[in-house]
């Protein structure tokens, strides 16, 4: 287990393997022609991951460019020396501008309005600011509507002080509608062959998030914007490429207690046990970002052998019957990870929750300290 000076005292942690990271960039690269671009998505702390040590290592690796939620994530890399460009994929307000020229941060635009907006200031500076556009071709969330970005990118082309760097569509469906990701990549298309045929060349072009990327090669266009399967985690079953999941999450046995048949274990005796049995307690729960509705059901990890959660999951503690096996105080347990011949997935977990990877590692909280591997 990692020192006390790196998780303090309550033995609660997640594992960050860097080296899995780069792998799964790797992978990630092998899928793309030499030419095309890579954003990598490291929003909401890099997916559970941690925003910085995540985002050094892959500008070490070569990351073209880095996406964040708001004008705050960007700040904090460049306040950690981080060099690689940042795109802002959330809209901004007018008044938060001058951020973006003081970090340099590349801002989403949907409107012309902000547009404006940000020419006049970059007059002012005599700084030009580089700007990407979003176009809604079927997400419904933001974005200019697909039938009206001709006119609006024309329309922004054409101010002095900002420069269209990018323009960038969202796929709803690309891990299971590929009727309609293909309808979306067809008007995206066009809508960049309209804009070539009025002499606006966009060097940016990008539309694939991870599923895109490994279903729909013909939605890489000049930059793909992958994030699930950076952290190892696929977007889908059965999706064909090869990762490594990077997160694991470990804690240990503090509490150990025989209790006889028909004992009532955790809120609501949600469990009663149906034989003597032996009741491990581990400090963690959904005050950590733990599931509460994996109660009863969770997998994990102890000694290489498998046990579900038995009872509700509490704020802080967890109790599992682990039956007639002996575990030692302090026992290493994994809750997602890798223990002898044993794995647990986040996929596995999201599988039961009845949601997706995407919460179970980002929903971890900040009280689990994020220990790096490398």
């Amino acid at each position: 287990m990692p020192d006390k000076d790196k998780i303090g005292h309550r033995p609660t942690w997640a594992e960050i393997n860097l080296n899995d990271l780069d792998y799964n960039f790797r992978q990630v690269k092998s899928h793309l022609s030499r030419l095309t671009k890579v954003l990598v998505t490291v929003k909401a702390d890099a997916y559970g991951h941690g925003l910085i040590p995540v985002s050094k290592r892959l500008a070490a690796s070569g990351v073209d460019y880095l996406g964040v939620a708001s004008i705050d994530e960007g700040i904090k890399l460049r306040k950690a020396q981080v060099k690689t460009p940042i795109l802002v994929l959330g809209v901004i307000l007018k008044q938060d501008i001058q951020s973006l020229f003081t970090f340099k941060l590349t801002p989403t635009v949907c409107d012309y309005e902000l547009a404006l907006a940000l020419s006049r200031k970059a007059a002012g500076l005599k700084k030009p600011m580089r700007l990407h556009i979003k176009v809604d071709t079927g997400m419904g969330r933001i974005g200019v509507a697909h039938q009206d970005a001709l006119e609006l990118v024309s329309k922004i082309y054409k101010l002095k002080s900002v420069v269209i760097e990018g323009i960038f569509t969202h796929f709803p469906f690309a891990d299971s509608g590929r009727k309609f990701t293909t309808f979306q990549i067809k008007l995206f298309y066009k809508l960049v062959a309209d804009l070539r045929k009025r002499g606006i060349i966009i060097p940016l072009v990008h539309a694939a998030n991870s599923a895109g990327l490994i279903n729909h090669r013909d939605s890489h266009f000049t930059m793909v914007r992958p994030g699930l399967v950076i952290y190892g985690l696929h977007p889908q079953k059965g999706s064909r490429i090869k990762l490594k999941p990077v997160l694991s999450l470990k804690t240990r046995v503090i509490f150990i207690k025989q209790v006889p048949s028909g004992s009532g274990i955790s809120y609501g005796h949600a469990y009663i046990t149906k034989r003597p049995a032996c009741i491990v307690t581990l400090p963690i729960g959904y005050g950590d970002g733990y599931p509460r509705n994996l109660s009863n059901l969770g997998p994990l990890l102890i000694g290489g052998k498998r046990f579900n959660i038995s009872g509700r999951i509490c704020m802080d503690q967890i109790m599992v019957d682990v039956g007639d096996f002996k575990p030692r105080l302090a026992a290493e347990v994994v809750l997602i990870g890798k223990q002898g011949k044993q794995r647990i997935l986040a996929e596995e977990l999201a599988d039961l929750a009845g949601t997706i990877p995407y919460e179970i590692v980002c929903g971890l909280g900040s009280r689990i300290p994020r220990v790096y591997l490398s």
